[in-house]
């Protein structure tokens, strides 16, 4: 038994409350070590000792390159929890508790592993809508000014104080609304706008009033009417944050480079030495080193209040469902906790995703955000489906690894995408190959988050550089494969296992291209099936009810599945379903397949699977 591999974390990913009396409880081992684990948990106030103690098998419920991860939910009467887990390997039992390993346990309730107390204030709350949803991302300068038609020209505008505003594209806010019947047909039940108060620039990110919007895009009767149109359809409104830093002629800022340190402002930045100096690069802190772009000084409580005055404002004002927040990564974690308090305060169930790119553990604990910009999905996908460098196994191993990062209400609801405003398109990583991005969105939609389109993907949009992936929305070009996203989120709708089911996978064909996996709840069980490759790839039906059943377990049999190396890559998914008289029901037609599953080149399938009661 590999011990150095061993690890839970206690009040973390591996040990989160789900409810007041709803515990899960995960642990990490190396891949393919264990055979058996045991939670034994009890009540931390227990009178008696030594305390009653009860045991709890643990399921593997991920595996990655490197380990696998176990998981058990307490759902008892207690409140306060110590517990300790038994490994078996075979060979070899151990007890691991809060201090150590151990043959024997003997010490006392101590020196277990601890959950002090399941608070409900502590607990994760995220809206419940959110698992539901799927999103188109706007770029408003680039989208539409009226009904499937967009200007394509600039504009320049002056506001009341003299400061000029600007736009490149002409796209507004009237526009988006002219086109809700356009994104309903896509199956979008959630839009996401960057930004559109008034700022200098087209892309909005230098604010100069956070509380108007920019009259490029309308005005305010422009963004509460878009807002009500939306609701009507069901469609919640998400818009773009940006309180990290402000624009040139924001009125702080102004009167600092008026006055300098005499400015009653000169504390709302963050850095900003005397004297001040607007070149390039400034001689003050600034996003990205844009001279443009000071940074606001957020833990500064003059700052902090205005801008969770601007979080409530919108809400108030225009009945906004949510806020995605910009550079939230360099903010202090206090101003999003009070931010949360603020908004959660006018509108309980409002949806906060901050702009973070990495790893985002300690954002995403319930106190602050409650989903993040999913840039590690992005990169896995580019490299699995656009430039074809990772196999299905190296795949699958990484995606199980991403949704272990956070505990499985966030990661349901993690914000995924192929490309954004800040990335070059993800056609253009495929090469211009349709099929290639057209199989990327197909799992976009299967997989476990929130599915988000960046507008144009399904007009084939391509770019690499900022002036190519903004682009015009291409109006005139027909309806691309918005028919396959509009019926992708048909199926995601109507299956609830698609939304918050739990996510296996059971296929690994790596020469071939092959991947499958299940997404499962209590109300069914969906096979998805993807072939990344050219040709065709013909799956038997009976080889994935052994693999299902783990019937198939031997490396031998994974190296036959996988065309790969003996023990290359495993497929296998201990499910307890039977073994004959299964039915692979596509979900697409409805068709049922008996013998074989046909993929064609760069297809994917999602099938209901029955077995005999």
């Amino acid at each position: 038994m590999n011990k150095g591999a061993v690890l839970h974390i206690p009040l973390s990913q591996y040990a989160y409350a789900e409810g007041e009396h709803e515990l899960t409880i995960r642990l990490r081992t190396e891949k393919n070590d264990i055979k058996r684990c045991i939670l034994f948990y009890g009540d931390r106030a227990d009178p008696t000792e030594p305390i009653a103690v009860k045991e709890l098998p643990m399921q593997k419920a991920a595996t990655d390159d490197l380990f696998d991860y176990y998981e058990a939910g307490v759902r008892d009467i207690y409140t306060r929890v110590c517990y300790y887990f038994l490994l078996d390997d075979g060979r070899e039992q151990t007890y691991y508790y809060g201090r150590n390993f151990c043959g024997e346990m003997t010490c006392g309730r101590t020196e277990y592993f601890q959950f002090p107390y399941i608070r409900r204030e502590d607990i994760i709350d995220i809206p419940a809508w959110a698992k539901d949803i799927v999103m188109y991302h706007i770029f408003p300068d680039s989208f539409a000014s009226g009904r499937r038609a967009l200007e394509g020209a600039g504009k320049r505008m002056t506001l009341d104080d003299g400061t000029d505003v600007e736009s490149n594209l002409g796209g507004t806010l009237s526009g988006v609304k002219e086109n809700l019947d356009y994104l309903k047909a896509l199956g979008v039940n959630c839009i996401y706008l960057n930004p559109v108060f008034a700022a200098n620039s087209y892309h909005k990110y230098d604010t100069i009033d956070y509380f108007s919007v920019d009259p490029c895009f309308g005005g305010l009767s422009d963004l509460k009417e878009l807002v009500r149109e939306c609701h009507k359809r069901g469609v919640r409104v998400i818009l773009d944050g940006v309180f990290n830093h402000c624009g040139p002629d924001f009125f702080a800022f102004r009167d600092v480079l008026e006055k300098g340190k005499a400015s009653k402002y000169y504390d709302w930045f963050y850095y900003m030495p005397e004297p001040v100096e607007y070149t390039d690069p400034p001689s003050y802190e600034a996003f990205a080193y844009v001279k443009e772009m000071p940074k606001l000084n957020t833990g500064n409580q003059g700052v902090a209040e205005y801008l969770c005055s601007v979080g409530t404002y919108w809400i108030k004002e225009a009945d906004i469902d949510g806020w995605r927040l910009d550079v939230a990564n360099e903010i202090n974690h206090d101003f999003w906790r009070m931010f949360r308090r603020e908004v959660r305060k006018v509108k309980p169930d409002v949806f906060l995703i901050g702009e973070i790119w990495e790893d985002a553990g300690c954002w995403l604990s319930g106190d602050q955000f409650d989903s993040t910009m999913n840039y590690t999905f992005s990169y896995l996908c580019k490299d699995f489906f656009a430039r074809g460098v990772m196999c299905a196994s190296e795949f699958d191993a990484q995606i199980q690894r991403m949704i272990m990062r956070y505990p499985w209400s966030v990661a349901l609801v993690q914000m995924n995408f192929l490309d954004s405003h800040d990335v070059p398109r993800f056609l253009s990583y495929c090469g211009g190959d349709r099929r290639k991005m057209e199989l990327a969105f197909f799992y976009l939609f299967m997989g476990v988050g929130v599915p988000s389109i960046f507008y144009g993907d399904e007009c084939y949009i391509e770019g690499t550089a900022e002036c190519e992936y903004r682009k015009a929305m291409p109006w005139e070009a027909g309806a691309g494969c918005a028919g396959k996203f509009g019926q992708w989120s048909a199926i995601r709708r109507e299956h609830s296992a698609l939304r918050g089911g739990n996510y296996r996978g059971v296929y690994r064909a790596d020469k071939q291209g092959g991947y499958g996996f299940i997404r499962e709840d209590e109300e069914e069980t969906l096979l998805i099936l993807l072939h990344n490759g050219d040709g065709e790839h013909v799956i038997e039906t009976g080889r994935l009810q052994e693999l299902l059943t783990g019937a198939r377990t031997d490396s031998a049999a994974a190296a036959e599945d996988c065309g790969a190396e003996s023990g290359a890559c495993m497929a296998v998914v201990e499910t307890g379903m039977a073994e004959n008289g299964w039915q692979f029901t596509d979900l697409s037609n409805g068709k049922k397949e008996e013998e074989e599953i046909l993929l064609g080149a760069y297809e994917g399938r999602v099938f209901r699977i029955t077995t005999p009661q």
